[in-house]
């Protein structure tokens, strides 16, 4: 299988400076692992992909445009030169990981800035590959470097709250780079995102809020903004420009402009606000939605042409001639802005769709590679899913989430094949179309799912609610269920499932499963929630430290069997026991909290699931099941019953997987895929072993969320929150180059599409959702109904009271003898009122009589329906145990079903019992246990019981809530003297009331005594009259105005009420005589009314004046009392005014030591705050150190690993290892210049240099120098471990440093604590001191206590003494409570004496009963050890051998090892006599061979010879010819 990149159809727009250019119509940018080259015209994509795998920081083109650096990031990476347009490496460069890098003028250096957590500054030669200067730039994020084009060796730095400014010096000890941090000053400390250096040294930079900041010296000369104080841009400037002569800034807010540079060079504040008002020359406004990051000018030789990068998505070319032929800016390219929200393709046909927070959704052609439409929408997408062609046989329904809640149905279709249908214009290849608009969430939409079937749709939001949708032409809601939290994602059974379930994840670690709803039930009343859903619960509980903890100790178990292999299982435990009570012992059981994020999941069985978790619990794909017993979601702990380890995912989680028939793709948290091939059928996952990874979004930000297969499984697409989309190809070449010539069919418009009408969509987001929409409907409807009822009593209510009025007058018009009266109107409306209260009383019975009621029915009802499924569950039951019984005969299979009954109730068994020991353990209190009540007990006694001493002793404090002053005195008085004169005015106005109430009965007894006989009438009782005294406040209040229309109306009320009362007399004569004439009865019940009523009007009022009376009387008693608390008052008055002018006396020293031990405390606290922060900073650097300490042994263990054995130059090496060199100290001062050496030199120290000599030769050896027969990369390899090793001295060193600094200023600060301590403990005791002496000053003063004589009990022999100074004043009360406690104190003493007794009695019993039970258990553990030995023959853990059952997996397996190794066998016997046959013809060969090899020595022994007696003739002709001679 081989993935190659396709094309990617994202940028990263919002990464700084991503785009370059390299020539006229080739640009450069990142996208995740690649570097993309793009045609402009062509639009073309070559791909450079990081050699690392960790991604691309920077990237930077040379001034001759021939280069092009790219830096990378991850683990050690590289900066690498390529040549352009080859794209050969041409250089490489190693150091850190990268985030900006710059060229400098003539290109002959390259300047580089590391990222987190080193920042360091690296000027390169980076033809030669060396390193000229570095230094730490910050010690925060750096966003960018570059050298000044006019100042040669000098480079600006800028970022986080800071600029720095750099110069390559010159000094005595080499070339340095000395670097100037810029100080703010009295301007707000800004991120400075772009800057620019001017040809005479300044600098102009840009702020956060849209100003540009002028720097001179390493200070802020003046800040620049535009007339009237409004800001250069309306936001960050991110890219400042020098251009034949003007400065051209870009910023957040999508415009450029362009400024005069000699007006900006000379510029200086006018005044204090350090501001200087500026114009811009020319400018240009790009659009409403554009944001500028960077901008890079054409490569043609004088063109105004520019090439911008757009954070909303977007490149453009734009004309900065400024002229009258300016063109308009043009966007180039489009894309996503952000993270990639959704993506999925078509099951018909080569398509894709995306959606993010940008508000808009796109449509791709993956095969032709080309974007084919676009949509944009007022909020941002947040899922997508593409309609399958079981709901949409066309293939062209896409069903998009918003953020606001909203779901859009939108249809996409060719508009050519509208045009031929319609006759209307073509606008593109493709067009979507709304379709339906709904809106079932008021929270952003976060996954959505079709049934199999294609019949309902599920959508999920983070509101915790799954709203279900029937599928139609229009879509109608069904209802919706709640989830314990927000919702992640959604998946609906596969066919294989015979219920049709949803699986629906939550982030916060729940999962539910939901029963389909019935697409055509509704939900009534005025909810569309739906209760009645069939639902399952898991919450994940988390088991990683359990995992964990078992691997740890099978390691310790298994290092135990090598140290020991012939202990047994037993002595291997009791010994790994023994090693934990030594060590650590094993990793304690963590449990995170909050609990860690669900990233995905997917189906596997029935009821269970795979389940990939962040967090504390990455690292592992876990197999759950619901289970059978169901409680409250909110309190469920659910463990895994499996889990599968993921390979280096313990900090990179599997975020999504997808998979087909034989492969598994998963999306990382690192932006990387991997690959698992795996079997259709395996829902165990058992054949996800292997992996084939690829970097491709970035890792760091490039979350990998989602991952497709196209419909035929040959492209595969990737989606991350880096706002890049790629597609590779599961083609081989030549199969490619012919999909290539193909494009991806669009779905045809719908009959009738061109005469529809537009669909109204939802744009308000504040809008009614689906479920607040029907309640809302719902209250309108309860509103209006009850105001038709309010209305219907209304009318009844105004027909009832015409009704009334009528009766009223008809009553009016009655003689007054006959005549009905309000109070039995008042007597109708009381019973009333009674009924009401008796319904109100009787309705709690009412309801719960009700209530009883349907509980019974509900019982009996449900029983009946429960009827049919406990008759046929047995039957499945049995069915379901006789088709697994048929692999095994009918013995074996009852045997095993037995077994694993007596195993199953063993086991429960066990757990109940572990249960009950789990009880019995958890309710035994602990050793340091004490009973709540003596807590309690002792609380209280602290409280109310201490050290009580007299006032008049010289170590008496007065308590805070019993001090008083003069102002808490006076103020006590007032307020009774003011109660007391309320209750006056209170009575007061109670008795103008009685009076008027007794002159009102007194009027009504006189009209009553009118209509009765003379000698029936009883004397009428005297009026209490209100003297002037009582009512002073009433002096004033008549003026001469009110007298004279007082006696206006006097006199005319003279003149016509005689006439009235005349004719009102005759009018009543009359009447009384025809009365008498026809109704004598009536006159004597008249008769008898009236004398009931005087006699309730006189007990009325003698009731009313003896209540008076009686007020009167109580409040005359507690004015007496009140005089007499006056009078103590006034004596307590005087004392408090003694006392206050001693007070006086002692407040100025005493307001100084307070004012002084404030200061110490102050001082003492920020002292051990100082400490407290030292202890932290040593822990952490004592931390270092053993990390070092560590880090210098494994160097030292890779030295001698790599030596090996027998290596004869290990003293050698070892020395070369262990040499001290003399190395360049770098020194980093905060605040000041940093300075960097260029080189180091590397000499010996000269002390411990010993001449070592070669093993062969014997000559001495240079250490310096690899020597002869030396494996040189052994040589380099101990060269650069001792470069590690020196390192991490220095480092260890300088740790030891700090350390020791550290812990001289803790011991200092110690001192200091000591000193402010004795200081404060110092200003304390003075400061009570003074408390005592103004307590004694104080007890000198006399206080007045008036006493009776019955009060005194201080007698002398029977008599009064004369002076009462010895004597003293106690309250009665607490006297005889102290005499009652005496008492009560001494019973419970002898009460706890004999509690005491009883339970020293009771613990010397406990003790006996424990020896003896300790006795019996040891008796018992040997007696059933013995039996172990003799009935098994080691010892033997009871519990499992009980819950021990048979398998009719193994039994089956061990019948195939049987069948297997039968067949095996005959194998083995076969090869077996196939080898025999094989060494008999080696033997026969070796045989031949030594054969020849003895011919052959024959035959050298003959040559040998041969050769013996011609040197011999040749030695005798030579000597007989020098004879001769």
């Amino acid at each position: 299988l081989v993935f190659s990149s396709r094309h990617s159809f994202g940028y990263d727009c919002g990464r700084r400076g991503n785009l370059q250019l390299l020539d006229e119509h080739t640009l450069a940018f990142i996208a995740g692992n690649l570097l993309i080259l793009l045609d402009v015209h062509t639009k073309k994509q070559h791909y450079i992909r990081s050699s690392s795998g960790g991604g691309i920081g920077a990237i930077m083109t040379h001034p001759s445009k021939q280069y092009l650096a790219v830096a990378e990031k991850g683990h050690q990476p590289n900066i690498i030169i390529y040549e352009y347009p080859s794209l050969r490496p041409y250089r490489m460069l190693r150091g850190c990981e990268y985030s900006s890098v710059d060229f400098n003028r003539d290109g002959s250096l390259l300047a580089s800035v590391g990222g987190a957590p080193d920042y360091m500054l690296t000027l390169w030669d980076w033809r030669q590959e060396q390193v000229t200067l570095c230094n730490k730039a910050f010690s925060q994020d750096v966003y960018r470097v570059t050298f000044s084009p006019d100042c040669v060796g000098q480079l600006t730095t800028s970022g986080t709250g800071h600029i720095r400014f750099w110069k390559m010096a010159n000094t005595f000890t080499g070339l340095k780079l000395q670097g100037l941090l810029g100080s703010f000053g009295k301007t707000t400390v800004t991120d400075i995102e772009g800057y620019v250096e001017l040809p005479d040294g300044k600098v102009v930079s840009g702020s956060e809020w849209g100003n540009m900041l002028l720097w001179e010296g390493g200070l802020i000369k003046v800040e620049l903004c535009r007339k009237g104080g409004r800001t250069c841009h309306s936001g960050a400037i991110y890219q400042f420009n020098l251009d034949e002569g003007e400065l051209m800034t870009i910023g957040s807010d999508g415009a450029v402009r362009s400024w005069n540079l000699e007006t900006i060079d000379t510029a200086d504040a006018v005044d204090d606000s350090g501001l200087f008002e500026i114009e811009p020359m020319n400018e240009i406004i790009i659009g409403r939605n554009v944001s500028l990051h960077s901008m890079v000018k054409s490569s043609i030789p004088e063109t105004s042409i520019w090439f911008a990068q757009d954070s909303n998505g977007c490149i453009w070319k734009l004309d900065l001639s400024f002229s009258n032929i300016t063109q308009d800016p043009e966007c180039l390219f489009s894309f996503h802005a952000g993270a990639i929200q959704s993506m999925d393709v078509s099951e018909s046909s080569h398509l894709m769709a995306t959606t993010a927070l940008d508000s808009s959704v796109r449509v791709f052609d993956f095969l032709s590679k080309k974007e084919l439409t676009i949509c944009r929408f007022k909020q941002g997408g947040t899922t997508l899913t593409w309609a399958s062609d079981m709901v949409n046989t066309a293939g062209g329904l896409l069903v998009v989430g918003f953020d606001d809640g909203v779901v859009r149905l939108l249809e996409l279709y060719n508009t050519q094949s509208l045009h031929m249908v319609a006759g209307r214009t073509r606008s593109g290849d493709a067009e979507l179309r709304l379709r339906q608009a709904l809106k079932p969430h008021n929270a952003p939409v976060t996954a959505i799912a079709y049934e199999r079937t294609g019949k309902i749709m599920a959508t999920g939001s983070t509101d915790s609610t799954v709203f279900f949708f029937t599928v139609g032409e229009r879509y109608t809601p069904i209802g919706f269920v709640t989830v314990p939290g927000p919702v992640q994602g959604l998946e609906w059974s596969p066919q294989s499932h015979e219920k049709n379930t949803l699986l629906i994840f939550c982030q916060n670690g729940h999962v539910v499963e939901v029963q389909c709803p019935d697409p055509g039930a509704q939900t009534g009343g005025n909810t569309f929630q739906l209760s009645d859903l069939p639902t399952m619960h898991f919450c994940f509980s988390s088991i990683k430290s359990r995992i964990k903890k078992k691997k740890e100790r099978e390691k310790r178990l298994k290092k135990l069997k090598e140290q020991k292999p012939d202990a047994t299982e037993e002595e291997l435990q009791e010994e790994e026991k023994e090693e934990d009570e030594k060590e650590e012992g094993l990793p304690p059981l963590y449990i995170p909290s909050p609990p860690s994020p669900l990233h995905c999941g997917f189906y596997s069985t029935p009821g269970s699931f795979w389940l990939s978790m962040g967090g504390y619990d990455s690292g592992y794909l876990y197999h759950c099941k619901f289970s059978e017993q169901q409680s409250d979601p909110l309190e469920r702990k659910d463990e895994p019953f499996s889990f599968i380890p993921v390979h280096d995912a313990d900090r990179n989680p599997i975020l999504t997987i997808t998979f087909n028939r034989q492969l598994l793709l998963c999306g990382m948290k690192d932006g990387s895929i991997r690959v698992y091939p795996v079997q259709a059928s395996d829902h165990q996952l058992s054949s996800m072993q292997v992996y084939w990874a690829l970097s491709v979004h970035d890792n760091h930000y490039g979350h990998v969320r989602h991952i497709r297969f196209s419909f035929d499984d040959t492209f595969v697409l990737t989606a991350g929150e880096d706002g890049n989309i790629f597609s590779f190809s599961c083609l081989p070449e030549e199969e490619l180059q012919k999909a290539m010539l193909k494009h991806a069919k669009v779905p045809s418009p719908r009959v009738g599409l061109e005469t529809e009408k537009a669909v109204q969509d939802i744009e308000d987001p504040s809008a009614y959702s689906i479920e607040t929409a029907k309640q809302k409907l719902e209250l309108d409807r309860m509103h209006k109904e009850a105001e038709q009822r309010k209305q219907e009593r209304r009318k009844r209510l105004a027909e009832l009271q015409s009704r009334f009025q009528a009766l009223l007058e008809q009553n009016q018009s009655l003689p007054e003898h006959i005549r009905l009266h309000r109070s039995v109107h008042r007597s109708h409306t009381s019973s009333l009122l009674t009924l009401h209260l008796v319904r109100k009383e009787l309705a709690w019975e009412e309801e719960r009589y009700r209530i009883g009621l349907n509980k019974l029915q509900t019982m009996y009802y449900t029983s009946i329906q429960m009827q049919d499924e406990l008759v046929t569950d047995p039957v499945m039951q049995s069915g379901s145990m006789q088709s697994g019984s048929r692999k095994l005969a009918s013995r074996e299979a009852e045997k095993l079903r037995k077994a694993a009954e007596k195993a199953e109730k063993a086991r429960a068994m066990i757990e109940k019992r572990k249960k009950e020991w789990a009880e019995l353990y958890a309710s035994k209190p602990s050793e340091d246990y004490e009973d709540p009540k003596d807590v309690e007990a002792i609380r209280l006694a602290k409280e109310k019981m201490g050290d009580f001493k007299l006032k008049s002793a010289k170590d008496f404090t007065v308590p805070e809530h019993l001090r008083m002053n003069l102002k808490t005195a006076v103020l006590r008085n007032i307020f009774k003297k003011s109660e007391m004169n309320s209750r006056v005015m209170a009575l007061r106005d109670s008795k103008v009331e009685i009076v008027s109430q007794l002159q009102a009965q007194v009027e009504q007894l006189q009209e009553v005594q009118q209509h009765l006989p003379p000698e029936k009438r009883c004397p009428l009782p005297a009026v209490p009259i209100l003297m002037p005294e009582e009512m002073p406040e009433r002096k004033h209040r008549y003026t001469r105005a009110t007298l004279e229309r007082y006696a206006t109306l006097r006199d005319k009320m003279a003149s016509t009420g005689l006439e009235e009362q005349q004719d009102e007399q005759n009018i009543l004569e009359l009447l009384e005589q025809e009365a008498q004439d026809t109704h004598t009865e009536m006159r004597d019940i008249e008769e008898f009314r009236n004398l009931y009523q005087q006699d309730q009007l006189l007990k009325q009022v003698s009731l009313a004046v003896w209540r008076f009376d009686a007020e009167l009387c109580v409040l005359r008693h507690e004015k007496q009392e009140l005089d007499v608390y006056m009078k103590l008052a006034d004596l307590r008055h005087v004392t408090l005014f003694e006392e206050l002018l001693l007070l006086k006396e002692f407040e100025k020293r005493e307001d100084i030591l307070q004012e002084r031990l404030t200061t110490y405390l102050q001082e003492e606290e920020e002292i051990r705050t100082k400490m407290h922060e030292n202890k932290k900073q040593m822990e952490l650097k004592k931390r270092d150190i053993l990390r070092l300490q560590g880090k210098e042994k494994t160097i030292a263990a890779t030295f001698q690993a790599s030596l090996g054995e027998n290596n004869k130059f290990e003293e050698f090496l070892t020395r070369v290892f262990k040499k001290k060199i003399k190395r360049t100290k770098k020194k980093e001062t905060q605040g000041r210049d940093d300075d960097s050496d260029a080189d180091s030199d590397e000499e010996s120290d000269g002390d411990n240099d010993e001449d070592y000599d070669d093993p062969e030769t014997g000559v001495p050896l240079d250490d310096s120098v690899c020597p002869p027969n030396c494996d040189p990369e052994l040589f380099e390899n101990t060269l650069r471990l001792r470069e590690h090793r020196l390192d991490v001295e220095e480092q260890l060193q300088e740790e030891i440093k700090t350390v020791d600094g550290l812990k001289k200023e803790y011991d200092t600060l110690t001192k200091k604590e000591k000193i402010v301590q004795n200081n404060r403990k110092a200003a304390e005791g003075d400061l009570e001191l003074i408390n005592r002496e103004k307590q004694q000053k104080l007890n000198e003063v006399d206080v007045v206590v008036p006493l009776r004589l019955h009060q005194i009990e201080y007698v002398n022999n029977g008599l009064l003494p004369g002076k009462l100074d010895s004597a003293l004043v106690l309250n009665t009360a607490d006297l005889q409570h102290l005499e009652k406690r005496i008492k009560e104190l001494q019973q419970e003493k002898i009460e706890q004496r004999e509690l005491y007794k009883h339970a020293k009695q009771q613990h010397v019993q406990l003790r006996h009963d424990l020896k003896d039970m300790e006795a019996k258990i040891k008796v018992s553990e040997v007696r059933c050890e013995q039996l172990m030995l003799k009935k098994f023959g080691q010892l033997v853990d009871l519990e499992v051998l009980q819950t021990l059952s048979g398998n009719r997996r193994v039994e089956e397996m061990r019948h195939e090892i049987r069948a297997q190794d039968t067949k095996y066998t005959k194998e083995l016997k076969h090869w077996e006599a196939k080898v025999t046959e094989a060494k008999e013809a080696l033997t026969e060969i070796t045989k031949q061979n030594t054969e020849r090899l003895r011919k052959m020595n024959s035959l050298l022994s003959q040559k040998k010879a041969l050769d013996e007696q011609l040197n011999a003739r040749q030695q005798k002709t030579v000597l007989s010819f020098i004879i001769h001679i």
